[in-house]
């Protein structure tokens, strides 16, 4: 259907040249490609929704952000969502620390062992602090003869 005036047909045109450039546009490349991207983004919208909607229970805004737990957690959920859709937009990936991560589980794993066993912990020791001597005493004295009654 054509346009019918000539300002309906020049808002056709802006429209059309808008939609041209978004196509070439690498953030919105990336936003139709990644699938991440859109999840994040819907993920912080939803979010963001929810903290809007406990807002508007009555309290202040600043009293219901002070007091509220939930609002606290649904405002940071927003805000790490934004932020990761924003490295993602700009095409950095966010780090796993997969060796730090090994590592706290070899730690936590080597702590749990020896909390659990004995056996290990004393060998633990013994390389630590040297190996432990065997002590026997022996009395000098003689024990107390039981006095008869």
């Amino acid at each position: 259907m054509a346009a019918r005036t000539k300002a309906a047909r020049k808002t056709a045109a802006k429209a059309g040249h808008a939609a041209a450039q978004a196509r070439t546009n690498p953030y919105v490349q990336r936003f139709v490609e990644d699938e991440e991207l859109r999840a994040s983004v819907l993920s912080a919208y939803e979010s963001a929704r929810k903290a809007v909607k406990r807002m508007q229970n009555g309290k202040g805004p600043a009293k219901a952000i002070l007091d509220d737990r939930k609002l606290q957690k649904e405002l940071r959920t927003t805000a790490e969502n934004l932020k990761e859709a924003g490295d993602r937009v700009r095409g950095r990936r966010r780090s796993r620390h997969r060796g730090r991560k090994l590592l706290m589980l070899m730690i936590l794993g080597a702590a749990a062992a020896l909390i659990l066993s004995e056996d290990m912990r004393k060998a633990v020791l013994d390389r630590v602090f040297g190996a432990e001597e065997e002590f026997e005493y022996t009395s000098s004295t003689a024990p107390h003869a039981a006095v008869p009654t």
